[in-house]
């Protein structure tokens, strides 16, 4: 299959980008504004993040579930649907959501911590170190794999003391909708089981583009956190 129209792909990464600033615009206002904080709920977190997504851009879609969890929840996978819970006073939480952008994807997780716990706060630093270094991974790779890449961040989180707390470290990014994202399908994802090179093009002869996802957790403390943004892309 051909080259991609450059022009077409230029206008793809843009949009890319601008979703994901525009998420982390959300997010710094969602801190700045304390949506996230003891007292509230899962859901009612969750509900205040949408409505401030509509009231800064609009937004009214959302490619995957809205996801807040805090304490124990943190330690769940992405397909988990635990009860409502409400956040304490020393807990941890994280968001991770999927904001729809002018028909571009965001995919964009951040972490929260109350109280003065020290390990919950280095959990929350190490998250950031470990998604820079798995990025550094990738960047001095060009032909790195999924399995290889999926190697290096367990690595990594396992040198800083945690393991990962899902079955991959993440997927392919797009426009919206794109390809449904099929489980059995590792090539979209940063997985063991993914042995393709992760840069390639899709079969729109589209280049592929990437989410990393850092889900840390340590189970016998029963707590974890989550970092999630563009891998490829800044």
């Amino acid at each position: 299959m051909g080259e991609p129209d450059r022009t077409d792909e230029q206008l793809r990464v843009r949009g890319l980008v601008e979703a994901q600033h525009k998420a982390e615009h959300l997010f710094a206002e969602v801190e700045a504004r304390g949506l996230v904080a003891p007292g509230a709920g899962e859901r009612e977190v969750s509900d205040r993040i949408r409505d401030l997504a509509n009231e800064m851009f609009g937004t009214t879609k959302h490619w995957h579930k809205r996801i807040v969890r805090s304490g124990p929840h943190t330690l769940f996978p992405y397909k988990e649907n635990p009860p409502d819970r409400i956040i304490g006073e020393d807990d941890i939480a994280f968001a991770d959501f999927g904001p729809i952008f002018e028909e571009y994807e965001a995919d964009f997780g951040r972490t929260f911590v109350f109280g003065e716990d020290p390990a919950k706060h280095r959990l929350r630093e190490d998250l950031e170190k470990v998604f820079a270094a798995g990025r550094d991974a990738f960047h001095g790779d060009p032909e790195i794999t999924g399995r290889q890449l999926h190697a290096e961040v367990e690595r990594l989180a396992a040198a800083a003391g945690w393991t990962l707390g899902g079955w991959h470290a993440g997927h392919l990014v797009g426009e919206f909708p794109h390809e449904t994202i099929d489980g059995a399908k590792s090539e979209s994802y940063v997985t063991p089981d993914n042995d393709t090179p992760l840069r390639r093009t899709d079969r729109a002869g589209r280049h592929c583009h990437w989410i990393l996802e850092i889900h840390l957790v340590d189970e016998q403390r029963g707590f974890g956190g989550f970092y999630e943004q563009l891998l490829d892309l800044a």
